[in-house]
């Protein structure tokens, strides 16, 4: 199942999505993480960000409501403590990048490219955080000048990591790949609101928690943007939205992705990403055929 995005080599075509799998060595005492085709961190940051105050996660039907944040130690300090891990037990891993204007971005991409970080991924499209990001993803043409300084500034594998929350997505993929990307990850989360209300001794109590929905819920919005990108678009598409089981991964094959994330899922089941990539091979073998492209190629012929 080895597979290449650019230069970037992985052992198969299952990742875990930022924010959800910690610095990969936290989920040891779960699976054998060297296992999982890349990890992709914690959303990276120049400075260290404590992220947002109070109430943070609000667990909704079939998904949840994060407002974290982009709580992380900041870059030097993961160079420092997280990378040499990450190294010495071979993990193979993605940075993603964050930040709140063009030079956050550009200043993250030198680092990265000077340390010999293989692959980032941008991200231009976190709706929980009040500055930053978002502004980003929305705009076709602040996300090439964007994308464009950035791979100035970086030689490696280069991801940019979409929205949903626009009209087009279609022409945020187009400027992406025109500005020299690599790869596409789709979807982040949707904006959501999550409200609880309990009525004790007389009185309503409130509850509420604004920012970025995740989960199987959302599966069908992604399996829509991912065919919408894929109409108009030629590079890699790495899925992510709902993806729990071995079908999910096949739909989203059929609507035009070639690399999954995983993400809500490994908070209840930590060890599904290893799970996926053992069901994966099995059902490989199993059947007949000669690799995870064949079988890529036979989901997308069907009619």
């Amino acid at each position: 199942m080895e597979l290449k995005i650019a230069n970037f080599k992985l052992n198969n075509p299952i990742i875990t999505a930022s924010g959800t799998f910690g610095y990969a060595d936290e989920f040891e005492d779960f699976c054998d993480v060297s296992k999982i085709g890349a990890i992709v961190t914690k959303g990276m940051t120049l400075e260290p960000r404590p992220g947002n105050s109070g109430d943070r996660i609000f667990e909704t039907d079939c998904g949840m409501i994060n407002r974290i944040g982009l709580e992380n130690i900041g870059i030097e300090s993961f160079l420092e403590n997280k990378l040499p891990i990450l190294k010495k037990k071979n993990i193979n891993f993605i940075l993603n990048v964050a930040g709140s204007c063009f030079e956050d971005y550009f200043k993250m991409a030198e680092i990265a490219n000077d340390n010999n970080i293989e692959a980032i991924e941008l991200n231009v499209s976190c709706p929980n955080v009040k500055e930053g990001c978002l502004e980003f993803g929305v705009d076709k043409n602040a996300l090439y000048e964007l994308v464009l300084g950035v791979r100035k500034n970086y030689k490696g594998c280069l991801i940019v990591k979409l929205t949903p929350n626009v009209t087009r997505i279609e022409d945020l993929a187009i400027a992406v790949k025109d500005a020299g990307a690599d790869a596409i990850s789709a979807i982040n989360t949707l904006k959501g609101l999550g409200i609880k209300l309990d009525f004790i001794n007389g009185k309503f109590y409130k509850k509420e928690v604004q920012g970025g929905l995740s989960g199987k819920c959302i599966k069908p919005v992604a399996l829509a943007q991912v065919k919408r990108i894929r109409q108009v678009c030629d590079l890699p598409i790495i899925a992510m939205g709902g993806i729990s089981t071995l079908y999910d991964i096949f739909e989203f094959i059929s609507a035009g992705a070639d690399f999954f994330q995983i993400g809500t899922q490994n908070f209840t089941e930590p060890n599904c990403a290893v799970n996926l990539v053992c069901e994966l091979e099995e059902f490989i073998c199993k059947n007949g055929f000669k690799d995870f492209i064949e079988l890529k190629t036979a989901i997308k012929e069907i009619k």
